[in-house]
Formats: C-alpha cells, structure tokens, sequence
C-alpha cells in the first residue's frame, strides 16, 4: 500500500477561507499532522459545519504538533520524521499548516525530507495572514499612489535591514514580542517615527482587535492594550487608509498626497 504526504495551508484559522483542494486532501486523509495556528480554528470549523448539516466528521485521525510562542512542542526533525513514517507505512498524510506552507512555515524541509525518503509529497497554497488578516482592519498592501511594493518579514529579522520610506509597506509575523526594537529601528529610517503602525490582533479568531498608532507611539499602546500574539503588525502610509485609522492619520495622508 503506498502512501503520500500532502502540505496544505490552512489559512489564517477561518473554515471559509481554506481552499476547495485543501478541503478535498483532508476528506481524503488517513492522518492529520496539525499545527496549533490557523490549522486548529480550520479544524475545529470544519467540525462544527459538518455537525450541524448532520454530515460525518472528517475521518481521519489528528495528530497535534502544534507551537507555542517560546515552545516548540514537537520538534521540526521529529515532524519530519513522523510524516515519513506514516507515509511509509502506507497512511495518506496531511500536514496542516497555518497560513501557507511556504510563507515562513518551514514547508519547503517538510518537502525535502519526504523526498530524501523517496516519499511522494505535493502542496497545497493556502491563503497567508500577512495579506489576509490587515485586509481585515481595510489596509491594502499596495494602493495606487499610496504603496506600490511590500515586505514580508518576521519579528526576529534583520529589520535595519529593510529599506525603503513610507511608500514601502512593511508587514511583521511574530512581531510583537520584538515590536519596540522593529518600531525604533524602522524609525531610524527614511519612514521617520510618524510612520503609520496597525496591528491587527487574532484575526478571524474571536478576540479579534485593531490597534492603530505611529512608529513613535505603538510600542506603548501594546503594551497599555496588553496585545498578544498571534498578530500581524502592517507598517507604512496604507494603514491611514483603514477605516480604523484615527482622523488626524488619514487628514496626514491627503496632505501630503498633495503637495
């Protein structure tokens, strides 16, 4: 019996937005390898949608490697290893990713490692939280005349090493624990510390918030919001244009789009 290992991205935790393929994998799947992000809510909605329109639940078996922030439960070696051996031992996998398996979710050595073991392996895009979840607080990555480039990056790179002014939106995963050092080393820059700031705070989860500052006030108002992870933090003239976005930020934008 030959069995396969399929990464799908589960997207930013909201059942709606995981893709028709992803849904098709999972009703195929001997085994769920599962993170805790974004694959957890998919999971758990999937359940709730197929109860109440008295369909079966989903028959495979779930396997929780899930992450805390700070703790890593299951190690990376030691999941690659488990789809191997699953795979191997005839069982059709699905490893469940938050987001997209290839956008900071370490898809790629999940897929080297099955096919270093001659397992046969495909993936699945899902839809990533760096786009998504500021589409939640109406922030566009790029509008015309506002943005016309982005980067994606985590809390934990090399952030004096973006460059670029206000013009360039910058978006963080996992940045809040690191969020005062991102937010004085970007202002060092060319965005300068009235640099619009969002953070958009468990998207598509139910504690969901929007916080809206600058580069020189947002560290504070995290930390008097006691904001918590999971967050994405979008840096850059786009957030004046949320709907969030205090008067005085937007009125800041119309100026200087005309001068």
């Amino acid at each position: 019996m030959s069995g396969g290992v399929t990464l799908v991205g589960a997207g930013p935790g909201d059942v709606g937005l995981l893709t028709l393929r992803g849904l098709r994998a999972l009703e195929a799947a001997d085994v769920i390898v599962a993170d805790r992000l974004g694959a957890r809510g998919v999971l758990d909605g999937l359940a709730a949608e197929r109860a109440a329109a008295g369909e079966p639940p989903l028959s495979a078996e779930v396997v929780d490697v899930g992450k805390l922030p700070g703790h890593h439960a299951v190690p990376q070696d030691a999941i690659n290893a488990l789809l191997v051996s699953l795979a191997q031992a005839g069982r059709r996998v699905v490893r469940l990713k938050g987001g997209d398996p290839f956008v900071f979710g370490r898809g790629l050595e999940e897929v080297l490692a099955c096919r270093a073991a001659g397992v046969d392996v495909e993936v699945v895009p899902g839809v990533s939280s760096a786009g998504s979840v500021p589409a939640l607080a109406g922030i566009p990555l790029t509008h015309r005349g506002v943005a016309t480039a982005y980067t994606v990056a985590t809390g934990h790179d090399q952030i004096r090493e973006l460059g670029g002014g206000r013009d360039h939106t910058v978006v963080l995963l996992m940045g809040v624990g690191t969020l005062a050092n991102a937010a004085i080393t970007l202002a060092r820059g060319e965005r300068g510390s009235e640099c619009p700031v969002a953070i958009v705070e468990d998207g598509y989860g139910p504690g969901q918030r929007v916080t809206i500052g600058t580069l020189d006030t947002i560290a504070v108002q995290a930390a008097r919001r006691s904001i918590r992870s999971p967050a994405v933090v979008v840096v850059g003239d786009v957030v004046a244009l949320s709907p969030y976005a205090p008067e005085a930020l937007a009125a800041s934008l119309r100026k200087a789009a005309t001068q």
